[in-house]
């Protein structure tokens, strides 16, 4: 009865001559696929893929979802018509964060990853390790119409985000483990550049080009801070995240993660993880300086990934730990909604394609 008043509110908003806004799709670790109809933003479906999706990505078209697998080792490929999986393609161990691009999946994947980042300045143990445990990671690259794999990029030990230059020639990679980014030619995989990030600080994680193509942005979880790269992949500027507040000693901003512009490139937005008891926040920047303009305080924990909606007028923000993605609006940055999304929320994309941590427009 309840999926029938959102089908009637949706059609009924639609009929009086509001565009649909279209859906968010979320992958949860514990198995399944939520999906969130924008115009109630409420969940009305949940779609079963199996293991243990994180990383994920909608074809152009909108005729297919794109998840990594954990447990199966591959990318599911799931036809948004039908709902059935159409295909389980083996990538390798520990597949991770997807993008696609000109019918392209690239997915990263962990050899060397035990799943556990090792303690925030705990380089006793990093110095322990076996060299033999930092096995070189791959960027697997599959081709959605031959339903295959067709090469491996090979890049640092532990990659984590995928970024595509903005004239679609390079593809960019972050290397948590040896705190490297990588850049590759689109079409080769030949590595073309490497940046040291480490003299800026520990364990790069996301990386987003900005919209006018001119400049990068990497967070490096480890150093509550994000790094500024011009587009030959130069250090324009590091940026710290963390603040500590003496009054009440929060430590907010820390541990940063997923990255991304608004549509119209002035704003920079960074989910950070590792705040007072986990609790995680959205920080805004204004892009002209990288000065700090605003910071929203979710009371979620491990807020990772979020996207714009479709329409830019809001943000969904998914918080793994507190299962629950967050509506915020994109204009004043008010929480507006909690949506109840349980098994620990991982990715989040939307369709039609919009801007976030894990998809670009």
């Amino acid at each position: 009865m309840h999926f029938i008043k959102l089908l009637l509110l949706t059609f009924f908003l639609i009929g009086c001559g509001q565009a649909d806004r279209g859906k968010a799709y979320v992958t949860s670790q514990d198995g399944g696929v939520s999906v969130i109809d924008l115009n109630s933003f409420e969940v009305i479906e949940s779609l079963d893929i199996g293991g243990l999706p994180r990383g994920l990505g909608i074809t152009d078209d909108g005729k297919f979802l794109v998840a990594a697998n954990k447990d199966h080792a591959s990318i599911t490929v799931l036809d948004l018509a039908t709902k059935k999986v159409v295909n389980d393609i083996n990538v390798g161990i520990n597949p991770e964060f997807v993008r696609i691009k000109d019918g392209l999946v690239f997915v990263s994947t962990e050899p060397s990853s035990t799943g556990k980042p090792p303690a925030k300045g705990d380089m006793k143990h990093e110095e322990e390790e076996d060299d033999d445990d930092k096995i070189p990671a791959k960027v697997a690259v599959v081709d959605l119409a031959l339903g295959k794999k067709i090469r491996d990029i090979t890049a640092g030990p532990e990659t984590e985000g995928i970024e595509f230059s903005a004239d679609g020639t390079k593809i960019i990679i972050t290397n948590e483990a040896d705190n490297t980014i990588t850049v590759h030619d689109f079409n080769s995989g030949e590595l073309l550049k490497t940046v040291n990030a480490e003299e800026y600080g520990l364990r790069p994680r996301g990386i987003k080009v900005s919209p006018d193509g001119n400049y990068y942005v990497a967070t490096l979880e480890h150093s509550d801070n994000f790094i500024v790269l011009d587009k030959d992949f130069n250090h324009l500027k590091t940026v710290k995240t963390q603040h500590d507040v003496p009054e009440d000693n929060l430590h907010k901003g820390k541990s940063p993660y997923g990255v991304a512009f608004n549509t119209a490139g002035d704003r920079l937005l960074v989910a950070a993880s590792g705040g007072y008891k986990k609790r995680s926040s959205l920080e805004i920047y204004d892009t002209q300086n990288f000065e700090k303009i605003h910071r929203i305080e979710t009371d979620g924990r491990r807020c990772w990934h979020f996207s714009f909606t479709p329409d830019d007028q809001d943000i969904l923000l998914g918080c793994g730990r507190s299962d629950e993605v967050l509506v915020i609006d994109a204009n004043n940055y008010e929480i507006k909604k909690r949506i109840a999304v349980s098994g620990i929320p991982w990715g989040i994309v939307t369709y039609p394609r919009s801007t976030g941590s894990l998809d670009q427009k």
